[in-house]
């Protein structure tokens, strides 16, 4: 019995597949091909026409590879895919402490814009004031001058006082 199952796997080994047969089997392109071959350690190859070929054992190794690499990459895209959604509550937490960050400083200095408006407002009507009475002063002023004006000195520090020409305003 042991004879009969290792003649079977003799006839596996001697067994030659071409590239095409290859592709068919794995389901995938040549480029692909090559890239399980290099992480095989497998080199195919070559008959007397120089056609290349692949032992049906080397065609099995390629296939574990295969299915190991694919678990590989879903395992890999569930990890990104994990590593993104990450990424995503990480940015949305950030952007919501940066906004409640901005918000609080911004009503902070704004209520400090309240007092700044009102005592601006305060100086304004002060400076109005102020205005109106300097004004007045130089209507008085003006109307003393004209006063001094009238008296004129006779000697002796005595003083009459004449005419006065009054431009009141």
């Amino acid at each position: 019995m042991e004879s009969g199952h290792k003649m079977v796997v003799q006839e596996q080994e001697k067994t030659v597949l071409s590239p095409q047969e290859v592709r068919n089997i794995l389901k995938t392109d040549n480029r692909e091909i090559v890239r399980l071959c290099k992480k095989a350690s497998i080199v195919p190859k070559k008959d007397q026409n120089g056609q290349t070929y692949f032992s049906h054992k080397e065609v099995q190794n390629l296939k574990n590879i295969q299915g190991e690499t694919s678990t590989n990459t879903a395992i890999a895209q569930v990890d990104s895919q994990k590593v993104v959604g990450n990424l995503l509550s990480t940015l949305e937490s950030m952007e919501k402490n940066i906004t409640d960050s901005m918000s609080k400083i911004i009503d902070e200095k704004l209520d400090g814009m309240d007092e700044v408006v009102i005592e601006l407002i305060r100086c304004k009507t002060e400076n109005e004031t102020l205005r109106q009475k300097i004004n007045e002063l130089n209507k008085e002023n003006y109307h003393l001058k004209n006063t001094v004006k009238s008296y004129k000195s006779v000697g002796l520090g005595l003083y009459v006082k004449k005419a006065n020409d009054d431009f009141s305003i």
